[in-house]
């Protein structure tokens, strides 16, 4: 038997009539999420090579056994990478894996703003 949901906030009238505090983000979730601003540029990088990753898997319509085997790695390291197990990867790895797939990564290097 489930128990009552107690909601000890305000109504749901008064919450849907305040104002929304937006602020402006950096353009890095991470950095905005508090991670120094080193840490932050790595984990960006890394999460867009993982999405890259992901959606090659997605479109070549492999199984994740097949898949892995294009990339290089074994299907449990694939299945880390699609579960977003962004800490098991550096960008060297993610890297090799695109190239395994065919692909080419190329990095742009600008002055911080």
């Amino acid at each position: 038997m489930r128990k009552p949901v107690i909601w000890l906030g305000d109504s749901l009238e008064a919450m849907m009539t305040k104002k929304l505090k937006m602020t402006r983000g950096s353009g890095n979730v991470f950095r905005d999420l508090g991670f120094p601003p080193e840490e932050a540029q790595n984990l960006l990088l890394r999460s867009d090579l993982m999405t890259r990753v992901e959606r090659y898997v997605k479109a070549s319509g492999l199984k994740q056994k097949d898949a892995a085997a294009r990339l290089g790695v074994t299907q449990p390291r694939l299945n880390d990478l699609l579960k977003g197990k962004i800490e098991k990867f550096s960008l060297d790895a993610l890297v090799n894996m695109l190239g395994h797939a065919g692909m080419r990564v190329e990095l742009n290097v600008k002055k911080a703003a």
